[in-house]
């Protein structure tokens, strides 16, 4: 099985793009982030001509998720037991479905903005009660997504341009290492060490040119998972170029 995760960053401005990448890479499950847009908005014709079933949720132009399989789509779960509210108000944020074989979670985490604000303890805690309900998987699990934290000084371009930043700060680093300590690993980085693991470039300042990126989307499997895996990577050919999501995709190749 070839699972791929994306930000997309709006399903409906790169929605060609998308196809074109799950064609040329034949992707059997894509995790997508950030569509941007509400559930009965997303041009889905295309793909569902290509096989793939559709699991999304979306409330308004912020956030989003989505899982595209062509190997079943079954027990879509929408959020996950006391998923947080930010300031009283869900977010599209997470979605869940089994394919394959394989449970499949499409995570968009909270940005967290900056330490001091509130959006940060948010962040925390949404990342707190994620652990909670997936830190036992009772089958092949994977966390895949924008998880908005680099956990290791390498998966910035310059540590000391993020000191008093968020998604290096030692309490986000700690809710990521818990998902590991929990048996989940990241199974990207052995394939794809240092900078090959980039999968973020803002759009500023020529960052992709000058791969001043970071390592922020990852794909997390559960020990049996992870045993099934035998090649990653990122492609950041998707990355180049007009019209490009400021995200690249990353992919796993999952053993039958």
């Amino acid at each position: 099985m070839r699972l791929a995760t994306w930000n997309v960053n709006s399903l409906r401005s790169r929605i060609d793009r998308v196809e074109a990448f799950v064609q040329r890479h034949e992707i059997d499950v894509l995790a997508v982030q950030e569509t941007k847009a509400r559930d009965e908005q997303l041009p889905l014709m295309g793909l569902a001509s290509m096989g793939y079933e559709a699991a999304a949720v979306g409330y308004n132009q912020w956030n989003g998720v989505a899982i595209f399989s062509r190997v079943g789509l079954d027990d879509v779960q929408i959020g996950f037991d006391g998923m947080p509210a930010w300031q009283g108000d869900p977010e599209a944020r997470a979605i869940s479905a089994t394919c394959g074989g394989v449970r499949v979670w499409s995570l968009y985490v909270p940005n967290g903005r900056k330490p001091d604000d509130p959006h940060f303890d948010y962040k925390l805690e949404w990342l707190d009660r994620l652990h909670e309900v997936v830190k036992e998987p009772d089958r092949p699990t994977v966390l895949v997504g924008d998880w908005n934290v680099a956990p290791q000084d390498e998966d910035v371009y310059d540590i000391s341009a993020f000191r008093g930043s968020t998604h290096v700060t030692p309490q986000e680093r700690e809710r990521f290492q818990r998902f590991l300590d929990s048996g989940y690993a990241d199974v990207v980085r052995p394939h794809a060490p240092g900078t090959d693991g980039y999968t973020y470039w803002d759009y500023f300042h020529q960052r992709f040119e000058r791969n001043r990126g970071m390592r922020i989307d990852f794909v997390l499997a559960d020990a049996v998972a992870a045993a099934r895996v035998t090649n990653a990577w990122v492609d950041k050919d998707e990355r180049a170029g007009k019209g490009a999501s400021d995200h690249a995709p990353v992919i796993v190749d999952l053993a039958d």
